[in-house]
């Protein structure tokens, strides 16, 4: 969950290295393999034995928490059917639209965030974002549409589009197959908010006659699923899921359960926001949630790093094309990896704030350990929320010690560093970072890495790549309103 930044929070203890230095925002500290501390202790909670965790704080009530199993011998799903793979793989973002591009830019440790020009922004306190420039839909949405859409249904619609042209299933493939079997599931966190608001503004100016007739189409948060099947024919399951910032892996949950009950074969999921734009910017600084490094924005997003001082705007879209094994198998489809699981949960806590003791998502991350099949002690790779908020980053790792006992051969890494904060879409760009980690055994940085919290003892491949084969990779995303979603992805094998 992106915490508000400004509600007090102390950001812990700084960790401190006389070898550790930081020359434009790069750290010359490196780990090697830091070995996690094993904390028995649940945040600020006392554990006890019979598997209630109890504070002092008065917003927590007595829960039933879920401890970190002993897995024996956990067991994937072997059933074709069953069994979901990704055949495809889409991208809008800060880096453009092109998936190798995206993440080649990740690995060289780049900074997608600048100043806005999208609007005149100069009154504002923030003024840096992760705005997307120089986007072109040509060839995916034409020209008329393309005028009068939304971004968030143009980043949608051409991530969609560009998905299923890396599985193989362009517009005269998807012609010869039963469209009723294929789904359409990318949601959004906050939907065509300009079109929102060009609507409020016309209302206001000049009365409700003058109100587009698109308003009510290009705001409401379904329509990017909607647009895709009516641009391409698919008539499976179709609808969208708002979480906030847990959206796309909620929406990857989902999928994947339509296609394991036997309801389609393939689902286009994933998340799409357009929130640069002066609602977004100025709802968020009201929130008091941003960082203001105005004068610095490449080194404003600095997961852990004990002088974050709040998220960065960012927006985009990603999309994956998850289907079932036996239905790749018989289209002969490239299977680029396998996802395993994943599983959501609620913090019933606070809108915006996480729980200290991170029991919501230790608890998510567990029960997608078993739906996957798969021990925490496989894990090796975590893509991280890592919002750079004060209270959320350390949240996380405090879910995260909780079911990791042993982080030695572990790396974790923070994606938002580079292209901000993406909302709905975050989860979508983030799976797709977190495959092509799998992919190419390379993992890209947490850039500006200068002074880690001290809480943090899992290495977080600090501000240069890292070379990891990655067994098994989870990717976490939590949303205002205290919603958790993790997802888990692993090298496909037969």
């Amino acid at each position: 969950m992106s915490a508000i930044a400004g509600a007090g929070f102390s950001p812990g203890v700084v960790f401190k290295n006389k070898e550790s230095s930081c020359i434009n925002g790069v750290s010359v500290f490196q780990f090697n393999g830091i070995r996690a501390v094993e904390n028995k202790h649940v945040g600020s909670s006392g554990y006890k034995p019979n598997g209630f965790v109890s504070t002092s704080g008065s917003k927590f009530r007595r829960i039933k928490a879920m401890s970190s199993p002993t897995v024996s011998a956990p067991k994937r799903e072997t059933d074709p059917k069953k069994r979901i793979v990704i055949t495809g793989m889409g991208v809008v973002s800060v880096f453009g639209n092109d998936i190798d591009t995206f993440y080649d830019k990740l690995l060289e440790g780049e900074s997608g965030i600048s100043l806005i020009d999208k609007f005149d922004a100069s009154n504002f306190s923030v003024r840096f974002g992760g705005q997307i420039r120089n986007f072109s839909s040509e060839g995916y949405i034409d020209g008329k549409n393309d005028r009068r859409l939304d971004d968030c249904w143009r980043y949608c619609l051409v991530a969609g589009k560009k998905a299923l042209a890396d599985a193989k299933l362009g517009p005269e493939v998807l012609e010869t197959m039963d469209k009723t079997r294929i789904g359409a599931l990318v949601g959004t966190g906050m939907g065509g908010l300009t079109a929102f608001s060009s609507g409020v503004e016309s209302l206001i100016s000049n009365g409700h006659k003058k109100i587009s007739p698109f308003f009510i189409p290009y705001t409401i948060t379904n329509m990017g699923s909607a647009l895709l099947a009516i641009d391409t024919g698919l008539m499976g399951p179709n609808y969208s899921i708002s979480t906030a910032c847990a959206t796309a892996n909620y929406c990857f949950c989902s999928a994947a359960n339509h296609i394991r009950r036997g309801e389609a074969d393939i689902i286009v999921a994933g998340g799409t926001e357009a929130g640069v734009n002066p609602v977004g910017v100025g709802g968020f600084i009201a929130c008091r949630a941003l960082s203001h490094r105005n004068s610095e924005p490449h080194k404003a997003s600095r997961p852990w790093d004990k002088d974050r001082d709040g998220f960065v705007l960012g927006e985009g879209a990603g999309v994956l094309v998850m289907e079932s094994l036996e239905n790749a198998m018989k289209r002969g489809a490239n299977i680029i990896a396998e996802y395993l699981g994943g599983a959501v949960t609620c913090d019933a806590y606070h809108m915006t704030d996480p729980r200290k003791d991170g029991l919501g998502v230790s608890s998510c991350i567990i029960k997608a350990l078993e739906e996957a099949g798969v021990s925490p002690e496989e894990v090796n790779y975590v893509n991280a929320h890592a919002t750079s908020t004060l209270a959320g980053d350390l949240a996380e790792i405090n879910a995260l010690k909780q079911v990791f006992k042993n982080t030695s051969e572990m790396k974790m890494n923070g994606t938002k560093s580079m292209t901000g904060h993406a909302l709905g879409a975050a989860g979508g760009l983030e799976a797709i970072a977190t495959i092509k980690a799998i992919n190419t055994g390379w993992l890209h940085p947490t850039i500006n890495q200068c002074n880690l919290e001290s809480a943090v003892t899992i290495d977080t491949v600090p501000n240069v790549k890292k070379q990891h084969e990655v067994h098994v990779g989870i990717s976490n995303s939590f949303g205002f309103g205290g919603h958790n979603s993790v997802v888990v992805f692993a090298p496909f094998k037969p």
